[in-house]
């Protein structure tokens, strides 16, 4: 943790949403005047999508059917943790851009599923934002999420995050459901080992829960819309939160628990809003008056 430079991630397992939540992120950044230097974490892989095949591979032919980007020997934990070490410390760093797919690549005249070259982070930041699988990560040798000034969960329940995976990996990256569902099952190991463990690290979990049934997610044809959903809202640690004043500007929301709001689904954006906008406030206050301005 810093309070000269900052970092703010965004944790969450593939499909959980965590690409749309950096979005109202960028809105507050924009509307705020912060400037942030923004990671992905695909950049950490450890390998690109034809070494990532190979490995696999060869893992498989060894009998390990559960080698995946979700577990620590595929990604670049070592260098993740150090990237957010010496911002902390300074505000410098390096990363890359992962391209995903042809539109993606074909500025850069790559191929996809290829990394960019490293690259130095600009000197001039308020803030380090992440958005990955791997915000909150810790093992025996590696703890990322120490370093982490405000850590946020995106965690749909299990159903609903498949749901949204198939739609995503079937429509923008042409998957079929076979390939995905096969993803999933092969995934499964490390998501329970090192994905889930990391939500109970977060500050603020935000959780969505469909009121449709999603039983059987390997079918569904739509992934159900914010109005077919709750959204559960978990501080950590509650002192210091405004609740009356959030149930206030959400309707029907309610508090479950002491620590606990349940808003409507389409509320989210509204509710990161309401939420993080002063905590950034917070944060870049201290910032000045560390540096003196």
């Amino acid at each position: 943790m810093s309070v000269k430079h900052p970092i703010i991630a965004i944790t969450g397992s593939s499909g959980a949403g965590t690409t749309s939540v950096s979005k109202t992120f960028e809105q507050i950044f924009r509307r705020e005047g912060v400037k942030a230097a923004f990671i992905e974490g695909d950049a950490f892989h450890r390998y690109d999508r034809a070494e990532m095949k190979q490995k696999m591979a060869e893992e498989r032919a060894r009998g390990n059917e559960h080698y995946s980007h979700f577990g620590p020997e595929a990604n670049l934990f070592e260098e993740l943790e150090a990237l957010f070490r010496g911002y902390g410390e300074n505000g410098t760093g390096r990363t890359r851009k992962y391209l995903h797919d042809e539109e993606e690549a074909a500025p850069y005249g790559q191929k996809p599923g290829t990394f960019m070259p490293w690259e130095e982070l600009s000197r001039d930041t308020d803030l380090l934002f992440y958005e990955g699988l791997h915000g909150a990560a810790a093992t025996e040798t590696v703890d990322i999420a120490r370093h982490v000034d405000l850590l946020i969960g995106v965690v749909p329940v299990i159903n609903l995050e498949w749901t949204q995976k198939l739609h995503r990996d079937r429509t923008a990256r042409r998957h079929t459901t076979e390939a995905v569902t096969d993803t999933i099952l092969r995934r499964m190991h490390d998501y329970v080992h090192y994905i889930c463990p990391q939500f109970s690290r977060t500050h603020i979990n935000f959780q969505r829960v469909p009121t449709v049934d999603t039983s059987n997610p390997f079918v569904a044809r739509f992934i159900p819309t914010p109005d077919e959903s709750f959204l559960v809202i978990r501080f950590a640690n509650p002192r210091g939160i405004d609740f009356p004043y959030l149930l206030s500007m959400m309707q029907d929301s309610f508090m479950s628990r002491a620590n606990t709001i349940v808003a409507p689904g389409g509320k989210m954006d509204l509710a990161m809003q309401l939420i993080f906008t002063p905590m950034i406030w917070r944060l870049m206050d201290r910032r000045r008056k560390a540096l003196g301005r």
